[in-house]
């Protein structure tokens, strides 16, 4: 009989994000894309998670004395505030988990995901057409969970990256792309989610608006699938381990 060949030590344990949580960061991309997109154009025209952009339309809005315009980004800068500041309470106790996203952080996708499918069924109820005050109550809201959507991807460390404001990340892509002499493909993939989100947003609302709504919870709770899959795939591997 042949001696038994002695089991190969386990390698080390990985330290980068697998494909299933990348493809999650590109969807919830393509989620804040979508948003960004009703947020702009059919609430209050100004965004729902890039803040930067929404300081300086507060500081013209100001400097034109238009009130609604100041109502407007501060109602954003609240929502997205609250959202943030939430979501870091929620997830305070760091995992320092490479592969794969803790459950505070899932869950508070999961609540974002609710809110913005209360959202869509408040949008199609409205016809697509809030009035005024529901035009600020849904600014805030979708403000509200674009800070959850930043907020847990925060607290996931180096397992997630940004997904509601991208300069810094096309500012790194290029950077890094010109010194490599080649670009990276999933920062490719997540600016590509950016611009398709908002482009099938904004055909939605032109051709259906009381469905605009639908499509980022969608977007979000196929995010949070994909995610989930890493955390049972790695329960499934501990469990063979022991």
């Amino acid at each position: 009989m042949r001696p038994k060949r002695a089991a190969e030590p386990p390698g080390p344990p990985p330290t980068e994000p697998g494909t299933a949580l990348r493809v999650a960061v590109v969807l919830l991309v393509a989620a804040s894309g979508a948003v960004e997109t009703i947020s702009f154009t059919a609430l209050d025209h100004v965004f729902a998670g890039v803040m930067t952009s929404n300081l300086a339309l507060l500081g013209m809005a100001v400097g034109r004395a238009e009130a609604t315009g100041v109502t407007a980004a501060v109602l954003a800068l609240a929502g997205f505030g609250v959202g943030a500041a939430g979501t870091a309470w929620f997830t305070r106790r760091p995992r320092g988990e490479a592969t794969r996203w803790s459950p505070p952080v899932l869950w508070s996708l999961a609540a974002e995901a609710l809110l913005l499918a209360a959202g869509a069924v408040a949008w199609a109820a409205l016809d697509g057409a809030p009035g005024p005050v529901a035009r600020d109550v849904l600014q805030c809201g979708a403000a509200l969970t674009m800070g959850i959507q930043s907020g847990a991807m925060v607290a996931a460390g180096s397992a997630a990256a940004p997904t509601t404001y991208l300069t810094g990340t096309l500012a790194t892509f290029i950077v890094k792309g010109v010194r490599a002499g080649r670009l990276n493909r999933w920062v490719s993939a997540r600016l590509a989610a950016l611009m398709v989100g908002a482009a099938v947003s904004m055909a939605v609302l032109r051709t259906a608006p009381p469905w605009a709504g639908v499509l980022p919870p969608v977007l979000v709770v196929c995010a949070l699938l994909a995610a989930g899959s890493c955390r049972a795939g790695a329960a499934r591997t501990a469990r063979a381990a022991q």
